[in-house]
């Protein structure tokens, strides 16, 4: 988290900003972010709100717009709150396995829409996989969200995070798609619960409503700490990023068998064995090692996942365990 952050929100506390805020945000803050949204977009009319973390902003999003019997289509393997939300709304998941390669088939998401599909839920840079959609599926996929009246919800929390190339969001080709954003993997400000929301003025105004009556706003030190970090360059910790990447792939490549993901901070080998829940048992008991099967992450068990947001001593301990893993299979 950058200094200039911190020090921020510091401040906020001993001046004795710890009171609630406007619900859409502080307004030296949604301002800002609203118009860098309208900018990159080119869009004019297009409305923003700070949210609770983009978790809250995901909540909002899904209750502003899907109903019980409505259909969402999911990506899987997907973010651990993807499915059970919509179940938790009353939704039904339309699940698209993109394993092998983790990437989008549009004229699969084609096939799998109904008279029901409601929203169709996209996730690029990718968490658990880090792989990153190209433009020609992103344009594709808010063409067809278009074509059937349906809200693609793009959630773009690793934006930032992209080492290859750069970032296509689906809102450079459609005025109706809501972005999700947020502080926490572009600042490291996980802990601070500042994201925000943006989109078409009917779905934003719905969604401040639901988050008066939800939660209330986000924490207002956090949006003053956002405000400051908006000023912060973050070049060297992306670049720390893509290094730490490599040096995992290298260290990796004759053990595993990977996609290489284009951006966020995960790796996600295929498990020894078959099982990355099996895999994942093994890795603490004989190594002490934390992964994370790929269970939770969708109905598949056959990959897990790595995250290497760590200092290089740890990075390296994981690398030997994990080379000993593979060997002992």
């Amino acid at each position: 988290m950058p200094e200039a952050a911190r020090n921020a929100a510091k401040a906020a506390i001993d001046a004795g900003r710890n009171g609630y805020t406007p619900t859409q945000g502080l307004p030296q803050l949604r301002e800002q972010l609203e118009a860098n949204a309208r900018r990159q977009t080119g869009q004019p009319e297009r409305r923003l709100m700070v949210t609770s973390g983009t978790s809250g902003g995901l909540v909002l999003a899904l209750m502003a717009l899907v109903d019980p019997g409505d259909e969402v289509i999911l990506f899987e393997p997907a973010f651990v709150m993807y499915r059970p939300l919509v179940e938790f709304l009353g939704g039904k998941p339309v699940v698209i396995d993109t394993a092998p390669s983790f990437q989008i088939d549009v004229d699969r998401v084609a096939a799998a829409i109904t008279p029901r599909t409601r929203v169709i839920l996209l996730n690029t840079p990718a968490n658990p996989t880090g792989v990153v959609a190209t433009p020609e599926v992103v344009r594709g996929l808010a063409v067809l969200a278009d074509q059937h009246d349906i809200t693609l919800v793009s959630d773009e929390l690793y934006r930032t995070l992209c080492y290859d190339a750069p970032f296509a969001s689906p809102a450079l080709h459609s005025d109706r798609v809501v972005v999700l954003d947020g502080f926490s993997k572009s600042h490291a400000m996980t802990g601070w619960r500042v994201g925000w929301l943006h989109g078409p003025a009917e779905v934003v105004e719905t969604c401040a409503m639901i988050q008066q009556y939800t939660f209330v706003c986000a924490p207002q030190p956090g949006q003053w700490a956002a405000i400051a970090a908006l000023e912060c360059s973050m070049d060297l910790p992306l670049a720390e990023c893509r290094r730490k990447r490599d040096k995992l792939i290298a260290g990796l490549r004759d053990h595993y068998e990977f996609q290489v993901p284009g951006g966020a901070f995960y790796l996600y080998p295929l498990a020894p064995g078959g099982s990355g829940k099996a895999f994942a048992e093994r890795a603490v008991a004989e190594e002490k090692l934390i992964v994370v099967p790929g269970s939770v992450f969708g109905a598949a068990d056959t990959h897990f996942r790595i995250a290497y947001t760590t200092d290089d001593r740890t990075l390296d301990r994981g690398i030997a365990a994990l080379c000993r893993l593979a060997e002992s299979s």
